[in-house]
């Protein structure tokens, strides 16, 4: 499912695409509709039975154990404008437990899996989280929040103190590639606000199965529904919480 929609994405990147915007910033192209609707189909003609939650689609509510969560494109804003930075996303609960994840990234045709309490994988190889143990010499990842011109919770005061600490951050507008990218340990940590579930589901499972840590930006359980993640190799997580807990309050 993952490769297959990956594959339309690539095929159509540098297609003339139909922008629908969400909100001031916050968009969705046909590239997104389509790659959605052809995830979703797969999953109902093999379990059509399952719920699924996906990114552009109503939740179907059936009451089953297992629920498909699918970002069919996450990097939206990215692919609107041709920049290859962008990957499928799917996970799968039982239970209300993540215990499967996919993250693809067909620009470079890597797929990042992980089975819970099996570990996490970059093209069938093991991968584990970096060794870091320094927030001077870390590599960290985030995002913002599509309501950065109107919301005080923007992230850019969190921004500045982790600028002022880490050796550099990046922002390249996938979070879930971005988790991904602290499970094979590219990253040594990444923290956002104001995700949803299926930005987060995959890469949240990646990084634990990798042997990294998750959590809020308080260091309390991760939950799927929190908006608020942090992820990291775990040597550095808690130099990493403390410095958000000393970050200037936010304004706006």
């Amino acid at each position: 499912m993952a490769s297959a929609a990956g594959g339309y994405l690539r095929l159509h990147l540098r297609d003339r695409r139909h922008v629908r915007f969400k909100g001031a910033i916050d968009i969705v192209t046909e590239a997104d509709l389509a790659a959605e609707k052809l995830i979703v189909d797969k999953i109902r003609s093999l379990y059509p039975g399952h719920d699924i939650l996906a990114e552009e689609s109503p939740a179907t509510s059936l009451g089953s154990p297992f629920r498909w969560i699918v970002d069919p494109l996450d990097g939206t804003t990215n692919y609107s404008h041709g920049y290859p930075v962008f990957c499928v996303s799917i996970a799968l609960e039982i239970q209300g437990v993540c215990v499967l994840g996919v993250v693809y990234d067909p620009m470079r045709e890597e797929m990042f899996t992980a089975v819970k309490g099996q570990g996490a994988f970059l093209n069938g190889e093991p991968i584990t989280v970096s060794r870091t143990e320094e927030i001077s010499r870390s590599l960290l990842a985030t995002g913002f929040p599509y309501d950065i011109r109107s919301s005080s919770e923007n992230n850019m005061n969190y921004f500045w103190v982790m600028a002022m600490n880490a050796q550099a951050i990046r922002r390249a507008g996938s979070a879930a590639l971005d988790l991904a990218y602290v499970a094979a340990g590219r990253f040594d940590g990444f923290w956002e606000l104001k995700l949803k579930p299926w930005d987060m589901a995959a890469g949240c499972l990646l990084v634990s199965e990798a042997g990294g840590r998750v959590t809020d930006l308080r260091g309390g359980d991760f939950v799927l529904d929190a908006p608020h993640v942090m992820a990291s190799n775990g040597a550095i997580h808690a130099r990493m919480l403390g410095l958000l807990a000393a970050a200037p309050r936010a304004v706006g």
